[in-house]
Order: structure tokens, then sequence, then C-alpha cells
């Protein structure tokens, strides 16, 4: 009985983890005109720690429940109800979702606080912080959601909040540009997402989780509805997770504050989708041609936005890219059915990315500056502009350098876990193909994130003027950025595999979540590898990352003349990947300018013009006219009158008679 009071008690909390960031936007929000700046920022830090620790609260007693019974559930109220179907606002709490706030409001209130220094003395800081904790509180309400229409009232939520912050400096036409361009995109994927939980609605006559996936266990392996539902809702994880075709949206998004990029195009949002799939893994399972379209996309989303990546000088661009690449990580291990290993990838990279995006911030600041007070008009995000930043920035450097040597694969850092976790099931499945795409991305990844270490921190300082330079940034920037190194450093020690010792307590963690799920996909998986084999693979994938190293230390330390050498010999090589493929002028000319030409010469000039005005304004010219030909007869004379009347009376009287 004590238990099962405690377990009511503490489930009775996760209504507070979404509610302290909607406290503080409210707050913000209403008192935008007369909240200092410093006091929005500590009020929506604080917000984001309140929901912390409430989420390491709800972490603590799921750890104090059974191994199979690990679950919290909330009904706040009935959303609605028709007939016998209804919805509720209700929260579920079990070890995905307890990985998921942890990550949102631990690594969201690292960056809410970095914001503090970052935002100093910006006209909008009060909108500003408002808008993030609106975020923090739909992206919650995303991960904590019981079903999927309550989930996708946080997936649109984020969206929203996405569009305002990515065009935060509305002023600016480009960023205003980026907003819509972000917004519009994933519409598209969104619109699938919708389609996807109304076929399910018809299938299972519910839409929360524990029906549809009870329900859908009746179904046949490999069943058509569901391969259609599935795909229908990976197009709208496409969208919001940035894949192919729908990934042209994020680079663009860099047009946002840095810490925004960090919070929301790094850390959360854009894993919005790899979580979708991941929490819909029993679904998933039971559809392989689903599961097969999952990895391609994500193994070719990765490399593809890797060889991006290695020619663009945006330092926040060069991100961005790995971002969409690492995306493409992740959804190749759920694509594999290795669930846990998208999810282990997808917390590390949290702490490594938004790592990497505040020391890209860190970095811009001090440049801005240094620009400003020197009088040089320079973009503060080209890297080109940089160079020997470490003897000015040297808390930067140092934690950026961790960052770099996490997402590389390094051995004993966060990212060499989550990564190699991915890649040997990838290749334990049998998808040799996807491996050694991934392997080669895992190269590339190496190599374009040492390449932008050393452009921006090691040789000489591009852009001397004098004896002043840029200046480290405050403690309340820095503070976060260690944080951050410390976790991308350790974050990856509770994944640590069987064959090196470890338990892989990670993977044990969501084993509850995820073994319906993969007792399904076990049935298509044949042969066993051995701990050698993973040991050789492990080595091998360490030492292609190693030589991605190696290769951008020969290319931009020890002979730096040798980048623009083989450019020039790559020729139009060079200019296709600079260029991003072309992608994006490929979209404005075959769907863009389409729309807008017919929009322009059919919707607007012939159906509106002719058509819509043209029955509207016919019908009053009909009626105009005929008003016209009424109005002659009121000729004003009496006798006309008394005529007409005459007349109608014996019209009358006749008609009665006959």
């Amino acid at each position: 009985m004590e238990h099962e009071a405690a377990t009511a008690a503490h489930s009775s909390l996760l209504w507070l983890i979404p509610a302290f960031p909607f406290l503080g936007m409210l707050i913000n929000g209403l008192m935008r005109r007369r909240m200092p700046e410093k006091a929005a920022g500590i009020l929506a830090s604080a917000a984001m720690l309140g929901a912390f620790l409430v989420s390491l609260l709800v972490f603590l007693d799921l750890r104090a429940l059974p191994h199979h019974g690990r679950a919290l559930t909330q009904t706040i109220y009935t959303w609605f109800a028709v007939g016998d179907f209804h919805v509720d606002v209700s929260f579920l709490a079990d070890p995905l979702s307890a990985v998921m706030i942890l990550v949102v409001s631990g690594v969201g209130f690292l960056i809410h606080v970095y914001s503090i220094g970052y935002m100093k003395g910006d006209p909008g800081a009060v909108r500003y912080f408002t808008y993030l904790n609106l975020f923090a509180f739909f992206m919650l309400t995303l991960v904590l959601a019981d079903n999927y229409l309550l989930m996708f009232v946080g997936w649109e939520g984020v969206g929203l909040c996405s569009y305002l912050l990515i065009g935060f400096w509305y002023t600016d036409y480009e960023k205003a540009l980026a907003g819509n361009k972000a917004f519009i995109v994933n519409r598209i994927g969104d619109f699938g997402f919708i389609l996807g939980i109304l076929l399910m609605f018809a299938t299972f006559g519910s839409v929360e989780y524990g029906t549809v996936f009870d329900r859908a266990a009746g179904f046949p392996y490999g069943s058509a509805v569901i391969t259609a539902i599935t795909l229908l809702l990976f197009l709208g994880a496409t969208g919001k997770s940035a894949q192919l075709p729908l990934y042209v949206w994020l680079p663009d998004a860099m047009a946002g504050p840095t810490p925004v990029s960090a919070l929301i195009h790094a850390a959360t949002m854009v894993t919005a989708g790899v979580y979708m799939v991941a929490r819909s893994n029993l679904l998933y399972s039971l559809a392989p041609v689903s599961l097969t379209v999952v990895a391609a996309v994500g193994a070719f989303t990765a490399l593809f936005a890797a060889t991006i990546g290695l020619t663009q000088f945006d330092i926040k661009k060069v991100l961005a890219y790995s971002t969409v690449s690492q995306l493409g990580y992740m959804f190749l291990g759920c694509g594999v059915a290795a669930f846990g290993a998208g999810i282990f990838h997808l917390m590390t990279h949290a702490f490594f990315k938004a790592l990497l995006f505040l020391g890209s911030g860190s970095v811009i600041h001090a440049m801005d500056h240094y620009f400003h007070h020197a009088g040089i008009k320079s973009n503060a995000q080209d890297m080109r502009y940089m160079g020997g930043l470490r003897k000015h920035l040297p808390s930067t450097y140092w934690t950026m350098l961790v960052g770099c040597l996490a997402i590389a694969g390094i051995p004993g850092l966060s990212g060499f876990f989550s990564k190699d976790e991915i890649l040997w099931k990838t290749f334990a499945s049998g998808n040799y193909g996807l491996w050694i795409i991934a392997v080669i991305t895992s190269g590339l990844t190496a190599f374009y994130m040492f390449r932008l270490l050393y452009m921006t921190f090691h040789g000489d300082f591009r852009s001397a003027k004098g004896h002043d330079h840029p200046h480290e940034s405050p403690r309340v920037m820095t503070v976060p950025l260690m944080i951050l190194a410390g976790l991308s450093v350790v974050g990856g020690w509770v994944g640590i595999p069987h064959v090196l010792g470890g338990g892989n307590q990670f993977e044990m963690w969501l084993e509850p979540v995820f073994e319906r799920g993969q007792e399904i996909a076990a049935l298509a998986h044949a042969g066993e590898h051995g701990g050698a084999t993973e040991l050789l693979t492990m080595l091998f994938v360490t030492l292609v990352g190693l030589s991605g190293i190696g290769l951008a230390y020969l290319f931009y330390l020890r002979q730096p003349k040798l980048p623009e050498k083989v450019a020039a010999g790559a020729g139009p090589l060079y200019g296709l990947v600079y260029n991003k493929y072309y992608v994006d002028e490929i979209y404005d000319a075959g769907v863009v300018q389409p729309l807008k030409a017919t929009s322009n010469h059919f919707l607007w000039r012939f159906f509106d013009v002719k058509i819509v005005d043209g029955l509207v304004n016919g019908t009053a010219r009909v009626m105009t006219e005929f008003g016209t030909g009424v109005r002659k007869i009121q000729t004003g004379q009496v006798q006309n009158y008394a005529l007409a009347f005459a007349v109608g009376v014996v019209v009358i009287i006749l008609a009665f008679v006959l």
C-alpha cells in the first residue's frame, strides 16, 4: 500500500514538468514591457531548473519501480469525447520519456543560462526568453504525451517556436525568410504526420499509445496498413528532423540566435522525429519495408550532409550540416531496429552538439565585438577571418576540443560509445552497404570537425588590426560550456558495451520500452557475430576517425595551401559540393517557381479574377441591370399608378373567374 501511494504521489508531479516553463513564458510574456532583461533571463532559467529537478525526481522514482513496471501516468482532463472515442490530456513517464525530459530540461537549463550572457543588450531579450520557455513547454509536452494527438500538439508547438526564434531578428529580411522557409517545409512533413494519425485512428480506433500497440500486435508481420501508417509518420519525421528530402530548412535556420541553434536545432526539436519513431517501435518492427526506408534515408542523409560540411566556411553552417548528418545516424540505428542505440546517440549528441554550438556562439560573440571595436566590416561567422583564437579564448577552445573529439568518436568519450553502438548493430544486422556508408561518414565527420577547430583556433589570427584581439566570453557563457564538456566525456559511460566489460546500462534501462518491438524485429535477423568481430569493427572505425583528424591536420596546419590546390583540382565537383548540390536551386526551379507561376497566372489572374470575381461581379451587374429596368416603371405620375392598380385588379378577378 505504501508503494502504491508513493507511486500515485510521484505520478501527480508530471504536470509540473511542462508547467514550469509555461509559467516562465506567461510571466515574461505578460510583463514584457516592464521586465528587466536580466530578470527575464533569470526567471526563464529558474523555470527550466524547476522542470529539470522534477524530471530528476521522476527519473529516480522510475528507478525504484520494478524493471518491467517502470511507468507513471497522470491524466489532467478529458480533452474531448465522441461516442466511444475519447482523448485525454494525459502524461506518461517511462524510461524513454525520462531520458527525453532530462535531456530537454537539463541541456535547456544550461542554454538558458548561457543566453543571459549571449543576449545581453539585445532590445528583444525578454521576448527571446518568452519564446524559449514556450518552446520548452511544447517540447516537454511532446515527449510526455501518452497519445499521438497530444504529441502532435507539442509537435506543432515546437514548429511554431522554431519559426519565431529563427526569425527572431525579423527586421532582417534574410532572417525572416529563413523562418518562413522552416515553417513551410515542415508543413509538408506535418501533412504526412496528420494522415498517419488519421489512418491509425481508422485502423485501431484509438490514438493512445498502449491501445494502438496492443491492437497492432494482432496484425501480421509486414501488414500493408501498418506499413502505410509508419511511412506517413516517417514523412513527418523527415521534416522535423531534417532528413532527405526535407532537410533544406535546417542550414538556413542558423539565422536565429546561436543558443537557439543549440537548443532547438541540435539538442531537442530536431530529435523529435527520432523520438517519435522510437516511441512507435512496435509499429515499425511490424513493417520491415518502413524500417528499411528509415535506415536507408538515415544513412544517405548522413553521408550527403557530411560531404557538404567539408566545404562550408560559416562556422554555424558546418555545425548545421553536421547535425543533419548525426540525425541520419540516429535514424540508421532505429532503421536496423536498434532503437536503444538511436536514443543513446540522441542523448550524447545533445551534449556534444549543444557544446559545439554554444562554443561557436562564444567565438561569434568575441569576433562580433572585436569587429565592432576595430571598425572591421566582416562576417563574424566566417572561419576564414578567424585563426589563432585559442590564445584569446582558452575556455572556449578547450571545451570545443572536447566536443570535436566526442563527435569524431574518439574512444572513451560519449560519441564513441553511442556511434559505435549504431555502427555495430548495423553491421550485425547484415546491412553491410549501410555500414560502409556510415563508416565513410564517420571519417568525413572527424575531418570537417577538426577542419573547423584548426581554422578557428590554430594558426595566425587572420583579422588582426593593431594590438587589439577578441576576448573570452563571460563566465555565464563559459561555465555551461564546461559542464557540457564534462557530459560529452562521461555521458556515454552509461552505455559501455559488454565487449568492453560494461553492462550497457542505458540499453537495459530502455529495454521495457523496446522489448516487444525488438522481439518482432529479431525474427527477421539472421546470424550471430562474436565479440572479436565487434572489437575489430570498433578498432577499424576508430582508425577511420583518427585518419580523418590526421588528414585535417595535414590540410589545415602542416600544408595550409593544400586545400586550395585540392579544390582547384576537383574543379566542378568541388563547386557542386560547395554549392550544396544545388538542391535549393533545384527546389526553387522545380517546385517554388512553378507554384508561384501557377498561383500568379492561373489561380489569381484566371480563377480568382475571372471565375470568383467574375461570378460575384456578374451577379452584381445582373442585379444592377434588373434594378435599372424596374426603376423605369417608377414614373412618379399618379394616373400611371392608378392604371396599373386597375389592370392588376382586373387580372386577379379574371384569374378567379376563369
